[in-house]
């Protein structure tokens, strides 16, 4: 990654951004700190300082924290491009990398402990995405956002593609 990773957190989510801002430095990333500190606030004002970044290319990931992640990922999914994920185990980092090609990890600072969230992290800012089989899916995802955002609603008859077999080589 070349562009920095962007940061952000509501006050649930503060002490769980503060412990993951070394292991960033630790791992030579270059980020940028979105802001959200202890006092009182609104995870949706930091889930857009986040998502438009991504969305509009500044940056290639972001992560967001509040109380569950639920909130962060429900507000930074409203943005063209994104691809937001909770993720609350190792597993999951990994797996959303290499089958969604997630860009923006959602976690929970009421939820995770330090080192889970760091683990977590680690995975997901490491793990690349597979691609093969699961750029249909990325591609129907695609299309679904443009007629959507166009005014339009995504929602075909029959399965839009073609018959396939998954690849076995690509299961974790």
């Amino acid at each position: 990654m070349t562009k920095p990773v962007y940061l952000g957190c509501d006050d649930a989510g503060f002490e769980a951004k503060q412990a993951l801002l070394p292991l960033l430095e630790e791992l030579g990333l270059p980020f940028v700190d979105c802001g959200g500190g202890p006092e009182p606030s609104r995870y949706p004002w930091y889930a857009a300082k986040v998502a438009s970044a991504v969305s509009d290319g500044r940056a290639d990931r972001g992560i967001l924290i509040c109380g569950s992640g639920i909130g962060m990922s429900i507000a930074a999914n409203k943005y063209p491009g994104v691809r937001a994920a909770v993720v609350g185990d190792v597993y999951g980092a990994r797996l959303t990398r290499r089958h969604n090609d997630s860009n923006v990890l959602c976690l929970g600072g009421r939820m995770l402990g330090p080192w889970q969230l760091a683990e977590i992290v680690r995975v997901w800012l490491t793990t690349d995405y597979d691609g093969g089989h699961h750029e249909g899916s990325l591609e129907l995802l695609r299309e679904l956002e443009a007629v959507n955002l166009s005014g339009g609603r995504w929602c075909p008859e029959e399965p839009p593609y073609p018959p396939f077999a998954w690849d076995p080589e690509q299961s974790l």
